[in-house]
């Protein structure tokens, strides 16, 4: 066997070259350098396939999902409306009126539930009124603004089945606008009083959750 590094002949099963020491069976250092620079680039070309079937996978998942959103988003626009227009507005002192709010129904299903108006009531002044609203989860939205701080200037909403919100005023409090709001859920019609003392401006929002 001969050397392939000095070239002296060996005898056939030598393992190493008798003069220089050099491993007969050693495969050349370029052999071994092909070898590992192949496995390298079998590693990138793995590497580059799996990140192009991850962005992939990625992109049709977020397609289907903005498209389900997007059908999600159509909704009815048929409300509940109230009656009884001549009842709003501004109310005398200790005067009173009463109005009914009615529901509709709706010929198309809806995909989602959310807040629909049912009724918006406002004036000025001083009085009260008193609303029917209909069964259902009920979200009540009233603000209002006081004449000048009397410290009984207020706003307050109250319902049979005992639920209420309302806004005043204290003596040493300032003269701005005032909010508040409150929910419930009702198997029955249910009678509220809106009731107002020295306004310049107020207003009641009902909204069904349907």
């Amino acid at each position: 066997m001969k050397c392939k590094k000095c070239g002296f002949e060996n005898k056939d099963k030598a393992k190493f070259c008798t003069k220089c020491g050099s491993s007969l069976n050693q495969l050349p250092a370029d052999d071994n350098r092909n070898s590992n620079n192949s496995s390298k680039y079998v590693i990138v070309v793995l590497i580059i396939v799996i990140i192009v079937l991850v962005a992939a996978i990625g992109y049709l998942a977020f397609n289907i999902s903005s498209n389900s959103l997007q059908d999600r988003d159509i909704e009815s626009d048929n409300t509940f409306d109230s009656i009884d227009d001549d009842s709003q507005g501004d109310e005398s002192d200790d005067g009173a009126k009463t109005k009914m709010i009615s529901s509709s129904d709706s010929s198309e299903s809806l995909n989602d539930k959310s807040w629909m108006s049912i009724g918006s009531y406002s004036g000025s002044g001083s009085g009260s009124q008193s609303i029917t609203v209909p069964p259902g989860k009920i979200k009540v939205e009233l603000s209002a603004f006081p004449i000048k701080n009397y410290a009984t200037n207020h706003l307050y909403v109250s319902g049979s089945n005992g639920e209420s919100g309302g806004v005043d005023w204290g003596s040493t409090s300032a003269v701005e606008t005032r909010s508040d709001s409150f929910t419930y859920e009702s198997s029955s019609d249910e009678l509220f009083t809106i009731d107002y003392y020295e306004t310049v401006s107020w207003e009641v929002k009902f909204y069904i959750y349907q």
